[in-house]
């Protein structure tokens, strides 16, 4: 697809169950990020689903104070898929129980994780190693619940182990109502680049809904990788670092309206509505350290990003985060219109960005 080619219109309403997704365009469940105050942003900008952050299927049985939290919101943010990890079928059956009965519309299973500490737990993509236990941990979960169940995955666990395919089709024939896969195997880790046109593969092997994952960062790359996949819509994990308004920027561009990235004012608006949100739902400390982290992705590419980053992090409260947000951007828009950051191809992205673990 050249640069000027016309952009394809946005796919149609994705159905996962009696759901009905729209715009399709889902915001990945991001650790440490996608948090009820982010999923609330990523909705308000059009995206059509969102998905809790991993939580741990054990802690949800052992009934830890956080993981009820992290989807205590489900039926205030419906509908919201949670997502949930682990490899004992029944353990991970009566996870997803106690998430449905706190309003989860959709459980998500989690076999692409590819870090160390869940992997060697036999979790995450450690379960696409072993096809017999994947199949298993679906049928529990579908025959556990009265909503979609659907599976998160990686290509495979690596380029000679290339399993998306078999996975999929075991998840349909376990009741999967929907499969999304990143475009890395789980040797990849975040290296290199999602590759989009593997997927296609795995849109044929099944006739329920794929959806792509990995390294969509503007309508450009959206269009590519529906192209190149063939899948029936788009997650969106590290792209929405700093920029929740990504949803709306792509479904405006793949419809055909114009979709320029928000003023300066516009942005400044939302950073200060995340802050009230983090500090109105975590109290100060929590909030604080979070602040910190979720500037430093809103403050990417802009003048003066690394000095304003440097004082945040050297602040000791969220009033003094928010005192230093409004200078900030009171200094930038005296200077001019927000200049375009084109965050896809940009080599100095915080580190952060580059590892924030998508699951």
């Amino acid at each position: 697809m050249t640069a000027d080619a016309p952009l394809p219109g946005l796919p149609p309403p994705l159905r996962v169950g009696p759901l009905s997704v729209s715009p399709p365009l889902i915001l990945a469940p991001l650790a440490g990020v996608a948090d009820f105050p982010f999923r609330r942003l990523a909705r308000r900008f059009g995206a059509g689903l969102t998905v809790s952050e991993m939580i741990a299927s054990q802690a949800v049985v052992r009934d830890h104070p956080r993981s009820r939290r992290m989807a205590a919101t489900a039926r205030e943010e419906y509908p919201l898929s949670v997502q949930l990890s682990g490899a004992d079928p029944m353990v991970l059956a009566e996870a997803a129980r106690r998430n449905r009965d706190l309003g989860a519309a959709i459980l998500d299973i989690n076999m692409g994780c590819p870090q160390k500490k869940i992997v060697k737990t036999g979790a995450g993509a450690a379960l696409m190693r072993d096809e017999r236990l994947a199949g298993r941990v679906v049928a529990a979960v579908a025959a556990a619940v009265d909503v979609p169940v659907t599976v998160k995955m990686r290509l495979g666990w690596d380029h000679a182990h290339v399993n998306a395919p078999r996975i999929a089709r075991i998840a349909q024939e376990a009741g999967a109502a929907m499969v999304a896969v990143h475009g890395r195997t789980r040797s990849d880790m975040f290296a290199g680049r999602a590759d989009w046109a593997a997927i296609r593969a795995v849109k044929a092997a099944v006739s329920i809904p794929v959806v792509a994952n990995g390294d969509i960062r503007d309508a450009a790359d959206a269009a590519r990788c529906l192209a190149e996949s063939g899948a029936d819509a788009l997650m969106i994990g590290r792209g929405a670092l700093g920029r929740p308004w990504i949803f709306r920027h792509i479904a405006r561009a793949l419809s055909g309206s114009p979709a320029p990235w928000p003023s300066l004012e516009a942005q400044y608006r939302v950073v200060t509505a995340h802050l009230e949100a983090l500090l109105e739902f975590y109290g100060e400390p929590v909030a604080l350290w979070l602040a910190r982290k979720h500037l430093a992705w809103y403050s990417r590419g802009l003048p003066g990003g690394a000095r304003f980053r440097r004082e945040v992090n050297a602040a000791p409260s969220v009033a003094a985060v928010r005192e230093l947000a409004a200078v900030f951007y009171e200094t930038l828009a005296r200077s001019g219109p927000a200049p375009h950051r084109d965050e896809g191809r940009n080599p100095s992205r915080t580190r952060a960005e580059r590892t924030a673990p998508t699951r």
